[in-house]
């Protein structure tokens, strides 16, 4: 339903699982082997997956808490996105790597949910793809410190308000690693 012309393909993203933004994340452990059971059937499938890696103060490239968890492997036939701002399309060459492989739907997974994962929700579906979010295989750190609801809310609510969302021609919505199609 995407409208983008003549992009039938979905392609699986996995944003920023990158040690130092997922290192004490609420069900670290579960999302990453939800990443890895929808990385195994996309690759099954001939899905394109695309890795998106930020860049920033905290996370120095070629540092330890840049790099993306050891759990989580990259083939070199992959696309890796090196991003500096919270949309993974924003100043990045995401548009094209999607477009190359006639992707108007993108499946989003990873970190932080209230942070690059909305932002890059947001930033396909004003770009006309339509995009999936993952309920169970996208996570965030505990930042009630800062007045922020409990991590647990806060994928709740998201998984909740995504999967209303919608614009013409386009979807969102969430779907369950365990449904997922492709």
């Amino acid at each position: 339903m995407t409208t983008l012309p003549n992009r039938p393909n979905t392609a699986l993203l996995i944003v920023d699982v990158q040690n130092g933004v997922v290192g004490s994340s609420h069900n670290r452990d579960e999302v990453i082997a939800n990443i890895n059971t929808l990385l195994a059937k996309a690759r099954s499938e001939a899905v394109p997956v695309v890795w998106i890696q930020h860049s920033s103060d905290e996370l120095k490239p070629d540092s330890a808490p840049w790099r993306y968890v050891p759990e989580l492997i990259r083939e070199a036939t992959e696309p890796l996105v090196h991003k500096r701002y919270g949309d993974s399309f924003e100043d990045t060459e995401l548009e094209s790597v999607l477009a190359a492989r006639g992707v108007g739907r993108v499946v989003v997974t990873g970190a932080q949910t209230d942070a690059c994962i909305r932002s890059t929700l947001h930033g396909a579906m004003v770009r006309g793809y339509d995009a999936t979010l993952v309920a169970d295989a996208h996570t965030t750190e505990d930042l009630t410190a800062y007045g922020a609801p409990a991590p647990e809310q806060v994928v709740s609510h998201t998984n909740l308000y995504w999967n209303w969302q919608e614009a013409p021609g386009r979807k969102g919505g969430t779907v369950d690693t365990a449904d997922i199609t492709f």
